[in-house]
């Protein structure tokens, strides 16, 4: 039926692992199963076959997760030949861009049941060498695929392939936030993630893998001196470290995505309604404060307020991102950070496997608006080359 409304039924997530850590042996496209695989386990009632199509995000798409990652994440998980998948990179945003087309497509009533998320496996990223222009050449140039620009186009101006975190600084100089403020943002993020594993908030979320039961980059120890300690990371006197931005990871995340009607049929209580999401796009030097026209025009379609949003994530690719982002968002006030936005920390310490992780703030932001009784939420996201997303979700009160 046209207009159906859309609802996350359940999520489940891996343990996001470090660079090198203990997922970095699991194949990328044997990690998308993962999760899909712990779907299905949960509802033993579901008929597979009733899940009519698989969404997952994916950013690098250059490994093992090539030729349609979502498709192979199917089969791996041991789902009927006959559903089909599709595999979306919008970069930091892949993830909760599957979610977003999986959602239309309930909406418009072409599905009534389907699966998305989304993958990284950062760790296992490879090489690439492009093909050469002419024959024999001399030189070759050997690419590394984790995170960041590859085979540069000449056309495109210097200043729109700087780096991601050259970039997030120079935003951050800009608008006088500085080192200082950067560290205190990133340890507040490891110590309220530490507290949300404590009191038990991601129960029944993330399931243990390969013996890592939580997020491997996150360090309770964290503080100003070790983090001040650090060097800068992509300028020579620069301000963003590789303590107040997002590590590489792996990791992998998949919810189920419904009506009301297949939540009600296979007992569940759903997690959350998805509202509305907007996509914007800004020169890509400035991606760090894309989600503030985003979050303004998100607002606008919906015909809310800044004051009617209970709950506010944005994810932490970089402290200067989140810190120049609220910058731009006065309306959200200067208590935001202590009383409403990312109130069990983020990225930074969570970690940051591209196509796994916007979903991730998704589920976690539902989550913790059921803790509160419900209410309206809003997960943002940065994007590389000026892109920036945000997406609405409502649990109702009781």
């Amino acid at each position: 039926m046209l207009g159906e409304e859309v609802f996350l039924l359940d999520a489940v997530r891996t343990p996001f692992g470090k660079l090198r850590g203990g997922l970095s042996h699991v194949r990328t496209d044997d990690l998308a199963a993962v999760p899909l695989r712990s779907l299905l386990e949960r509802h033993p009632g579901l008929d597979p076959a009733r899940v009519e199509d698989v969404y997952y995000g994916n950013t690098n798409g250059a490994g093992e997760e090539n030729r349609n990652v979502a498709r192979m994440a199917a089969l791996l998980a041991g789902l009927p030949v006959t559903v089909p998948g599709a595999t979306t990179n919008r970069l930091c945003a892949s993830g909760s861009e599957a979610l977003v087309q999986a959602a239309r497509s309930i909406a418009v009533g072409d599905a009534d049941l389907v699966v998305a998320g989304g993958v990284e496996g950062m760790s296992r990223a490879p090489y690439v060498l492009p093909k050469p222009d002419e024959a024999l050449p001399r030189a070759v140039e050997l690419h590394q695929t984790t995170v960041g620009w590859r085979m540069v186009n000449p056309a495109f101006p210097a200043e729109w392939t700087t780096s991601l975190g050259a970039s997030a600084q120079a935003v951050a100089t800009e608008r006088g936030i500085g080192r200082e403020e950067m560290d205190e943002y990133a340890v507040r993020s490891h110590q309220r993630v530490h507290a949300a594993y404590e009191a038990a908030a991601h129960k029944g979320f993330v399931e243990p893998l390969e013996g890592v039961e939580r997020d491997e980059s996150l360090r309770p120890a964290a503080s100003m001196e070790t983090l001040g300690a650090l060097r800068p990371a992509f300028t020579r006197d620069g301000t963003v470290t590789a303590g107040n931005s997002s590590p590489v990871n792996d990791g992998a995340m998949a919810a189920l995505v419904g009506t009301a009607a297949m939540a009600q049929e296979l007992g569940l209580e759903p997690i959350a309604r998805i509202v509305a999401s907007r996509t914007v796009a800004v020169s890509p030097e400035q991606f760090a404060v894309a989600p503030v026209p985003a979050i303004r025009q998100l607002l606008e379609r919906t015909g809310k307020g800044f004051g009617d949003v209970d709950l506010w994530e944005i994810n932490e690719a970089f402290a200067a991102m989140v810190l120049s982002t609220l910058h731009d968002l006065p309306e959200l006030g200067r208590d935001a950070l202590e009383s409403h936005v990312n109130v069990n920390g983020g990225a930074i310490a969570i970690g940051h496997p591209l196509g796994a992780s916007a979903p991730r703030v998704v589920v976690d932001l539902a989550r913790e608006l059921r803790r509160r009784g419900g209410g309206i939420g809003v997960a943002a996201a940065c994007i590389g080359v000026g892109q920036g997303t945000a997406l609405m979700i409502e649990v109702p009160r009781p």
